[in-house]
């Protein structure tokens, strides 16, 4: 399967086909607005706005499983993250990314790229690298900053579908 064979929950409950980017470079992040690693919206932002005319989708999905980290409700997220933190880029619904509950869309994300330490996701701001086939390339952990991938988007942007 390719990610692109995915749907989710916007932050307005509806259902979003993933293949509406086929074709597209994702970076798929779970996200928390009290987590510490929440600065890194600004990077992510940064990346979208560089490289979304080149075919980059950033996608936020929120996750309150770490700490309860993600308190904003689904209706509220959009507007907090773009007032906080200057998100343009798509947020979703709020996800399971971990345990028997975990969203479908996560659990091929974690089976396709392990971490360093198994398959489980650890913490907030875990980012999945997706090629323009819908293939999961790279995993970065949640101390792994935007700026570090940046290198990694543009190969994958420069990939054929």
């Amino acid at each position: 399967m390719s990610v692109y064979d995915y749907t989710v929950k916007t932050s307005k409950g509806e259902d979003f086909s993933l293949a509406t980017y086929e074709g597209d470079v994702l970076l798929i992040v779970n996200t928390a607005t009290k987590c510490g690693f929440a600065s890194q919206f600004d990077g992510l932002e940064q990346l979208h706005q560089s490289y979304k005319d080149d075919g980059l989708r950033v996608m936020g999905f929120p996750s309150n499983q770490f700490m309860n980290q993600e308190p904003t409700s689904d209706d509220e997220m959009e507007n907090v993250c773009k007032v906080n933190f200057g998100v343009s880029f798509p947020l979703f619904a709020k996800t399971d990314v971990k345990g028997k509950h975990a969203d479908p869309l996560y659990k091929h994300l974690k089976s396709e790229k392990k971490g360093t330490i198994g398959e489980e996701i650890k913490w907030n701001f875990t980012k999945f690298l997706v090629n323009r086939k819908g293939e999961v390339i790279e995993r970065y952990a949640p101390q792994t900053k935007p700026k570090q991938i940046e290198d990694d988007i543009k190969n994958a942007l420069n990939q054929q579908a």
